[in-house]
């Protein structure tokens, strides 16, 4: 009767989708309580929890079949900058000139340079005007360009054939406030580079730099010099920024980044070639065609993901990978989930979500050590999935890989 009234209220619980406190449990209860979950999340979905410091297996159903992560693709994405850029890399807009002032005049154009930075926009614009009027520049007699070179013309992901949709703003290598156009409609600027070079020439007039001709895009010649850069935050932050909020504006442009800077083109499938080899250097073999995991053409599997995870956990990047994730319980997409369980403030985690797609993935610090999982859950209500997962992760947050020493009286 005992072992019949707890199946009856853990089916209650089920029922009404709540992320209850679990209390710590040992092997077998652990790999029991995950396997029920897993039997109900269906046939297209997977899981795998790894001890990372053992690299023990913990528990795995169909682990290495492939599934599309959704954002959980982003742990990719993240990866790999940090991997080929580091943590203290700067995404920089520079200002050039292609004659050095004489007099306090610039006898011709300056070039706003973009450099992939998806937070430029008014308060560095601002900075970069100033700096430049405290240099003793008072007149530009040429015009402001507005050079977005680094990067493809091509507005969007493949999700959206390369355009612009509500899930991604307009992608340039000069990106002003996200390219956002600051009215109702149209929400997004048409053409990116002409909105920032426009914005900056009134910054310019603002700090008292007179330009004489309207502003315009183009390409800084060779011979330009920099005279001025407006730096990016540390790329750390710039991945807290990805992965907490799951930004997918900020992942596609990252993408692109990489593609410029080690594959010769800023596009997104120079992006994805050099994610794929990050991957293949980490023993991981995901199939990457985007930054953001809004294709469904992305493919991945939990070894996959788990591989990674561990790879990035024992590296010298492993804290600042960790820190760009969301907290359970406490910060980012997971400010919400599993308040009042043991995972809150024990487990970090990237969500994944797309219409039938539901992913976790990260890792949570269980008495026994330190767990990596990923659960990636395939043609599932989104909701319901979610709150299994937030089950299994509390679970794995009250881990003992032995049962308790009893106390002595």
């Amino acid at each position: 009767m005992r072992h019949r009234s707890t199946s009856i209220g853990l089916g209650v619980l089920l029922a009404a989708g709540v992320a209850t406190p679990v209390q710590a449990a040992g092997p077998t209860a652990t790999v029991s309580a995950l396997g029920r979950e897993m039997r109900f999340a269906g046939s297209s979905s997977s899981a795998l929890v790894v001890d990372v410091n053992t690299g023990e297996t913990i528990y795995a159903r169909r682990a290495r079949a492939y599934r599309v992560p959704a954002s959980v693709n982003k742990l990719h994405t993240t990866a790999a900058a940090l991997v080929r850029l580091g943590p203290d890399a700067s995404l920089g807009t520079d200002l050039l000139v292609a004659a050095p002032s004489v007099d306090g005049t610039v006898p011709g154009d300056v070039y706003l340079r973009g450099g992939g930075d998806f937070t430029f926009g008014a308060r560095q614009a601002n900075q970069l005007a100033r700096a430049l009027a405290d240099a003793g520049v008072g007149t530009v007699r040429g015009r402001v360009i507005g050079d977005e070179s680094y990067f493809d013309v091509r507005r969007g992901p493949p999700s959206t054939n390369y355009q612009t949709s509500s899930w991604v703003g307009p992608l340039s290598a000069l990106s002003y406030d996200r390219g956002m156009s600051g009215r109702s409609w149209p929400r997004f600027q048409s053409r990116p580079a002409l909105f920032a070079a426009q914005r900056f020439e009134r910054a310019l007039r603002r700090a008292g730099v007179s330009v004489r001709r309207d502003a315009r895009t183009g390409t800084a010649p060779a011979s330009a010099r920099i005279v001025l850069r407006a730096p990016s935050l540390p790329l750390t932050a710039l991945l807290a920024r990805i992965n907490q909020p799951s930004d997918n504006f900020g992942a596609e442009m990252l993408l692109k980044q990489l593609g410029a800077r080690f594959a010769g083109d800023g596009s997104t499938a120079r992006g994805a070639r050099v994610v794929d080899e990050v991957m293949d250097e980490l023993g991981v073999s995901a199939r990457v065609v985007d930054g953001s995991g809004l294709s469904r053409s992305n493919r991945t599997t939990a070894v996959d993901v788990v591989t990674l995870l561990s790879a990035m956990d024992a590296g010298a990047d492993g804290p600042a990978f960790e820190e760009s994730l969301p907290v359970a319980g406490r910060s980012g997409t997971l400010r919400r989930r599993m308040r009042g369980t043991t995972a809150e403030g024990r487990c970090r985690a990237k969500t994944g979500t797309l219409t039938g797609v539901s992913a976790l993935a990260g890792y949570c610090d269980a008495p026994s050590g330190r767990l990596a999982f990923a659960f990636l859950m395939n043609d599932v209500d989104v909701a319901a999935a979610r709150n299994r997962q937030d089950r299994m992760t509390a679970t794995l947050a009250a881990y003992e890989s032995a049962p308790p020493v009893a106390a002595r009286r």
